[in-house]
């Protein structure tokens, strides 16, 4: 690739972790495993929880066929936008893996989660119309 080429092309995952070391970013498209929950935390931050259902590839899957993963939505227009997508319908989210502690009846407890940046609805699922 050319070095004026290069100055204007989107660096690959590859090329940012060879430069800097370091990477954490998460991409996953699956369905939503029931819908959103917003809360307000004891520092007064508000966060949507929700679960997305992930396939794995045939070659991996084993007994296991599908990963639940936890994902959080931070921002108010990420909450409003989490908050309209519906129990099976199919996502994309983009993020970075995070490790989230907190205390529950004087244990602490931690949770990796995907702190989402962006995501969308791709597709919701077909339901069946009931006819009078």
């Amino acid at each position: 690739m050319k070095a004026s080429t290069r100055a204007t092309a989107s660096p690959s995952a590859v090329d940012v972790v060879a430069e800097t070391g370091r990477l954490n970013v998460v991409l996953l498209q699956g369905r939503m495993a029931g819908f959103a929950e917003e809360r307000a935390l004891p520092s007064g931050d508000v966060v949507a929880t929700f679960r997305v259902v992930v396939e794995r590839p045939k070659e991996y899957a084993g007994r296991q066929r599908v990963d639940v993963i936890d994902c959080a939505a931070w921002t108010p227009r990420l909450r409003k936008q989490v908050a309209t997508w519906q129990d099976g319908d199919v996502v994309a989210i983009e993020g970075a893996l995070r490790r989230r502690f907190f205390r529950v009846a004087g244990r602490t407890l931690s949770r990796s989660e995907v702190e989402v940046d962006r995501g969308r609805r791709l597709s919701r699922p077909r339901r069946p119309r009931v006819s009078d």
